[in-house]
């Protein structure tokens, strides 16, 4: 009995909430990655413009600036919906303007305009994730929080296969404009959750200060509750520079394999149809399958065993496609490396998100964990935009021994974290 009460929580129709909003969190991200890639590919730009593109989703690890305003601040207008809602239908309804305004560009002839379409996609996109994070926080108790966020990942997890194996499906019958087109409607899924959802009831970690006195009081007040006040509690952390170096290093291997994956599958001679059914459906499957796997082993053997043992792995999959790329085309090498590799990053991401989710006081959650993640994905844009270039000067094989060997930083300065006592974090007090 005692399980089945412990899954009533799934039944809560704010879990429908959770897989839409997911989904609408999920689904751009690979329009401006993966897709992008293969798209550009097809159109033969060349690997080293494949590689700067990576430098479009340079928002995701600045998100962290603006997070204080959607944080504090109600939108006129759309704001009647909530200051929540108000930013996430704004957020989506931009989502789907520069998606199609990507989908009318030509790769070819104007990559610039291009990239900068992508970027817009990617600042609604990283804007839309601050404002969803403190939605599902605000939308649920304490108790709650695991289920929601398992379910929101659900949804994630779908709108990336959206975006990903759909996408490269209907790439095979239509072309890349009618394909973009039809990833603008991804967006609608947000805008009909947002519209049927209700606006989460205000928590301490998250008031809306009432600022008063003269304009630049007001400005003053809100700069120090709303940004100074969640910086200056984590800096308070003993050694939080080195955590901040690890955060920066530990998913590095993925990260920077991430944009190279989909054109090193369309060089070994896969077709779209191939790349969508094992790298994306087949592939998402084994994520999800990894994440289940590392949450027992982050429930078993700690973090810090967590984060050795699937920091470990991430090198060790990612060494497995040098196989491939000696074989070449061939779909029973490429279903073993994906799901091995797919397997241990979802074990990955599920310590990981664990470490980060642990590193946040209460009181600032929002602008706290949008640093960290922002820091995470400045780690795989930044060094990422150089893989196409890694690529054309050592190879295939050489590429993937080098990509798994990025580990190594990552995992010691995790020892260091250890021999420090900070690999488990304690939150500070809850100062709202």
């Amino acid at each position: 009995m005692c399980i089945f009460n412990d899954l009533k929580i799934y039944a809560d129709k704010r879990m429908l909430v959770m897989v839409g909003m997911g989904f609408s969190s999920g689904f751009p991200l690979m329009l401006v990655s993966g897709t992008l890639s293969l798209w550009l590919g097809s159109a033969e730009v060349a690997l080293t413009s494949i590689g700067i593109f990576s430098l479009v989703k340079m928002p995701y690890s600045f998100k962290w600036l603006w997070s204080p305003v959607i944080d504090h601040i109600r939108l006129p207008l759309v704001g009647r919906l909530g200051r929540r809602r108000g930013w996430a239908f704004f957020c989506q309804f931009l989502l789907m303007l520069f998606i199609v305004l990507m989908a009318v560009l030509d790769p070819k002839t104007q990559p610039l305009y291009l990239a900068v379409a992508a970027f817009l996609v990617v600042v609604a996109s990283a804007s839309q994730d601050i404002v969803l994070d403190a939605f599902r926080i605000e939308s649920f108790t304490t108790e709650e929080q695991g289920a929601a966020a398992a379910i929101f990942v659900l949804g994630y997890r779908l709108g990336l296969i959206f975006s990903g194996a759909v996408a490269l499906i209907l790439a095979s019958v239509l072309s890349w404009r009618e394909v973009y087109l039809i990833m603008a409607l991804g967006a609608v899924v947000g805008m009909v959750t947002t519209l049927c959802a209700r606006e989460p009831a205000k928590n301490e970690a998250y008031f809306e200060p009432e600022f008063r006195g003269s304009y630049v009081l007001r400005v003053k007040e809100f700069l120090q509750n709303a940004v100074v006040a969640p910086f200056v509690d984590f800096v308070k952390r003993p050694h939080w520079l080195i955590i901040l170096w690890f955060v920066f290093f530990y998913k590095m291997s993925d990260a920077y394999m991430g944009p190279m994956a989909n054109v090193f599958y369309y060089e070994m001679g896969f077709s779209l149809a191939e790349i969508a059914s094992v790298s994306k459906i087949f592939g998402m499957c084994a994520t999800i399958i990894g994440g289940i796997i590392g949450g027992i082993v982050v429930s078993r053997w700690g973090l810090y065993k967590s984060l050795w043992i699937c920091g470990i792995l991430q090198g060790v999959t990612t060494l497995v496609f040098v196989v491939q790329a000696l074989v070449g085309h061939n779909i029973y090498v490429l279903i073993s490396c994906i799901t091995l590799d797919n397997i241990s990053g979802g074990m990955s991401v599920a310590a990981f998100v664990a470490y980060l989710s642990s590193l946040c006081s209460v009181a600032y959650t929002a602008t706290q964990y949008a640093l960290l993640s922002s820091l995470m994905s400045f780690a795989r844009d930044l060094v990422a935009a150089s893989s196409g270039y890694m690529a054309e000067a050592v190879g295939w094989e050489m590429f993937f021994v080098l990509t798994s060997l990025m580990v190594v930083p990552g995992l010691i300065i995790l020892r260091v974290l250890y021999k420090k006592g900070v690999i488990l974090p304690t939150p500070l007090p809850d100062k709202s």
